[in-house]
């Protein structure tokens, strides 16, 4: 039997398949052919060659259903992340809430803290993982926002009477519901996209950048002038959003390694979900506070509903991929223009070429690095220069990237404290402004436009998650470390302070705050991702779980400092007394604050720089090892 150059059979030869395997992968073939007619010893066969034909039919159409229920998985992680943002929106009613409870700046700074705090018992969630099934934590989350947020609710409407203490243990538990929600999240992206984990993360955490947008149109579409209303809606929907995501929870799909053609196709259907999210948050940056009556509003509310519904058009596009595949991807695929992902036969043939590599080299002087699907790679430690930075540089630096790292040893790391500083001092400054939001349009006169910049924040905050996906976009054309985006990512944070600490108009109001929602956002988004490639993808919940700590700290501190400086300038205001609260009027009034939180978020600027000169040879090895793999399979 012999094969043409042109791949067909020679006349006289029997039937039969041949696989040409010496070709590149994309232009390997299943090749039949047959010059005479089949024996009748081939027609009796022919019974069970239509019956495993009829099996493969089965087998993919099966495989086709657990496509479409993985992507309905990501729409319902999208609506989950999108209504439980609930701490964005304290500034809606913090001002309501301090005068009901007749407290002062510092106090109200205290309930703040008690939101953010929520983080510090991220581990519980975990906990509960281990005993109970995901959906029941959803629930378990959903029913702490319920009880949290609606005992807020009766103490704000005066129905019932709660002392400050116990306020401060709801707002507790509402800020545990809201981290309970995203472990939820997380689990449900890394188990069902785990080759295109970094971008189910950062497209579903985007979404929790929405809520407070979200909740600003539906408040605005029932009562504008109510704002209680909000502790209200924060109390009911996150647990009507649970019921409507429990049905494609309950439905997951078995996780089947993915072939290179559907990771192609995933890659494209993740390109239409962000140019779909970008579409969203426009909407709601324009229309999200403009709404001048509740009819208006309930018009682009459900506008709103139609752009996070619309995702859901997704498994028929993963039943129509064979379509999809013909006609538009081939056409705008074009060689490195989709996402960078490693294929299984790849991976297997880089380990064979490292394996006598890595066998020559000594423990403790190599670092591995982690593909998008978790695996390592390996390369040689960069020789140690002499200079001055380089005693800052390299000592203790990280060895390799996605290597796990237990606690106990992340604590002892110099990169974990880099890396903890640049959030604290970065992040979650952008958090703590967006809780003084209320008061800080308050003291400048803009209480009307308090609305419009929750909005702004929210908006430019899911923008920023958005960008976070960017080093996955342009990396064929643009390579940067991801800890070099997170610097870049810190830069508009100290920019927006200064202008706010320089001006006190509406526009650099409106400027700062768009530029630190921006900045915020993204580290947000980022932080998993960066947690995972610097101490271990499996080690990402307990060390992410370390990583935010800083949040109620920060939260603490800043707006500790914050509620003192407020305060200390009430007195100089006549007629500061409004319903026996004291008020606080003037640009003095945070001037000092903006100043501190700029030079803070400079620290914390140098701290990420720092971190991206400690990691960037690993990550550019990264590069070097996968760019030399591709032209060896190439």
């Amino acid at each position: 039997m012999k094969v043409t150059r042109g791949g067909e059979l020679e006349r006289g030869t029997i039937s039969h398949t041949i696989y040409i395997g010496m070709r590149p992968r994309k232009e390997r073939q299943i090749i039949t052919g047959s010059s005479r007619t089949p024996r009748s010893s081939d027609r009796r066969g022919e019974p069970y060659f239509e019956l495993r034909r009829l099996l493969l039919k089965v087998k993919v159409a099966v495989a086709m259903a657990g496509q479409s229920r993985k992507w309905m998985i990501l729409v319902a992680t999208i609506w989950i992340q999108a209504f439980t943002g609930t701490n964005f929106d304290f500034s809606e009613y913090s001002s309501a809430l301090k005068s009901v409870l007749n407290i002062s700046q510092v106090q109200l700074n205290y309930l703040a803290t008690a939101s953010d705090m929520g983080k510090v018992f991220g581990w519980s969630s975990g906990l509960a993982l281990m005993y109970f099934p995901l959906w029941a934590v959803m629930f378990m989350s959903a029913f702490m926002g319920l009880i949290g947020y609606g005992l807020q609710w009766l103490v704000i409407e005066n129905i019932i009477t709660l002392p400050y203490f116990l306020v401060f243990i709801l707002c507790l538990l509402s800020g545990c519901s809201i981290c309970w929600f995203n472990t939820v999240c997380f689990v449900l992206c890394i188990k069902n996209f785990p080759i295109n984990r970094p971008l189910a993360l950062s497209l579903t955490v985007s979404f929790n950048g929405l809520s407070a947008a979200l909740y600003t149109l539906a408040a605005n579409s029932i009562n504008p002038s109510s704002h209680s209303l909000y502790l209200l809606l924060n109390a009911l929907v996150p647990l009507l959003t649970s019921i409507a995501a429990l049905i494609p929870i309950l439905r997951q799909p078995a996780l089947d390694p993915l072939p290179p053609e559907a990771v192609h196709r995933d890659s494209f259907i993740f390109l239409i979900l962000n140019i779909s999210a970008i579409f969203t948050g426009i909407y709601l940056l324009l229309f999200g506070s403009s709404a001048s009556d509740a009819t208006t509003a309930r018009f682009y509310f459900a506008g709103a509903l139609f752009l996070l519904i619309f995702p859901l058009c997704i498994p028929g596009i993963t039943y129509a991929r064979d379509w999809f595949q013909r006609t538009i991807h081939s056409s705008l695929h074009r060689e490195g223009s989709s996402f960078i992902l490693v294929h299984d036969d790849d991976l297997e043939l880089h380990k064979e070429l490292l394996t006598q590599q890595n066998s020559s080299i000594t423990k403790g002087d190599s670092y591995g690095l982690l593909g998008d699907n978790g695996v390592m790679y390996g390369g040689q430690k960069a020789k140690d220069s002499d200079g001055c930075c380089e005693k800052v540089i390299n000592p203790d630096r990280l060895a390799m990237l996605g290597e796990e790292h237990p606690a106990s040893v992340v604590v002892r790391r110099f990169d974990f404290w880099l890396y903890y500083v640049a959030y604290f001092c970065g992040g979650t400054i952008g958090l703590v402004y967006s809780n003084n939001l209320g008061q800080i349009a308050q003291s400048l006169g803009l209480s009307s436009d308090t609305s419009t910049l929750v909005t702004l924040y929210s908006s430019f905050s899911f923008f920023g998650r958005l960008l976070s996906a960017a080093p996955d976009y342009v990396r064929t054309k643009f390579y940067f470390a991801r800890t070099g985006w997170l610097s870049i990512a810190l830069l508009p944070t100290p920019i927006a302070f200064f202008i706010l600490a320089s001006s006190g108009t509406s526009l650099a109001l409106q400027l700062g705050t768009a530029l630190i929602g921006l900045s915020s956002g993204f580290i947000f988004a980022a932080a998993v991702s960066i947690t995972a490639e610097l101490f271990g993808p499996n080690s990402v919940s307990v060390n992410h779980n370390m990583i935010i700590t800083n949040i109620p700290v920060g939260s603490l501190l800043y707006g500790l400092l914050a509620a003192l400086v407020y305060d200390f300038n009430a007195h100089l205001v006549r007629g500061d007394l409004t319903s026996d609260t004291v008020v606080c009027m003037g640009r003095h009034c945070y001037f000092w604050t903006f100043v501190c939180w700029g030079c803070i978020s400079v620290v914390g600027l140098a701290s990420s720089l720092l971190l991206f000169l400690r990691t960037k040879h690993a990550y550019d090895n990264f590069e070097r090892n996968r760019i030399s793999t591709q032209s060896i399979l190439a």
